[in-house]
């Protein structure tokens, strides 16, 4: 599925199966394949649409505004009928943005673990010594260094991650998109007061292994959103895509049957 963007550029997704739309919008450092262990689950009984992210296309200008971002989103939205977006991590900040642009395109969403701003911003001047790994050609100490102090991962897991996405020339050529990414994401600022205008039904969804920050942008995303449920995910963290598909789709199918169709 193609679309042509007010500024010119062009939208792209994969469109499969059959029934109720969902629009997926994956989230830093992935592309569309991330989420297709999920789509697979679910696209006999729904059509799934999963969306290559404007900022992390390499055929595409790298800095790329969150309103450019979600343009993307709206165009591929309009070849649908009122879809139900599902936003990961920085995709679920898009997703929100998405449905504040315009709310009457959408017929619910999705959200795991969005690390919106609720406070503080999310890097602050935690980002100097990523900027500066870059600048010297290292992209994997950049990402771990992202790791470790913005995302709060673990330290020897941060660097693992930042060893293998290192040696790795197409993850490697992504980071300078995933700090642009997060730096657009603190440019929003704290977006509670808009959130808490969207009238649909909205999932969201948490692991108990994530970083407890992100259980606290959950917190206030449920006290501030006026039709959220909310599902813990029990042995599960940040990316329960990859490795439990199987509970990710069933919740996604469960919400959609009990939340959105019956409107």
């Amino acid at each position: 599925m193609q679309a042509i963007t007010e500024d010119g550029t062009e939208a792209q997704a994969v469109d499969e199966g059959v029934g109720t739309p969902i629009l997926v919008l994956h989230g830093g450092m992935g592309d569309r394949t991330v989420w297709q262990p999920v789509t697979d689950l679910l696209r006999d009984r729904f059509r799934t649409v999963r969306l290559e992210r404007r900022r992390y296309r390499m055929d595409l200008p790298g800095v790329a505004t969150m309103a450019q971002e979600v343009e993307h989103v709206a165009a591929i939205a309009a070849q649908l009928e009122r879809p139900v977006l599902v936003g990961h991590s920085s995709g679920a900040v898009l997703a929100l943005e998405a449905l504040v642009a315009n709310p009457g395109a959408y017929a619910g969403a999705v959200l795991y673990e969005p690390p919106l701003v609720i406070g503080a911003p999310l890097s602050d001047d935690k980002l100097a010594a990523a900027r500066e790994a870059l600048a010297r050609d290292k992209p994997g100490m950049a990402l771990s260094i992202f790791l470790r102090d913005v995302v709060r991962m673990p330290a020897p897991l941060a660097w693992m991650a930042g060893l293998l996405v290192g040696r790795h020339p197409e993850y490697r050529r992504r980071v300078v998109r995933q700090l642009d990414d997060n730096d657009a994401i603190d440019a929003l600022g704290v977006r509670l007061a808009a959130y808490a205008r969207l009238d649909m039904p909205i999932l969201l969804l948490g692991g108990d292994k994530s970083p407890r920050h992100l259980a606290e942008r959950l917190d206030a995303l449920e006290r501030t959103l006026p039709h959220a449920r909310r599902l813990l995910m029990h042995g599960q963290g940040h990316t329960a895509e990859r490795r439990a598909p199987d509970r990710v789709a069933k919740a996604i199918a469960t919400f959609i049957t009990e939340e959105v169709a019956p409107r």
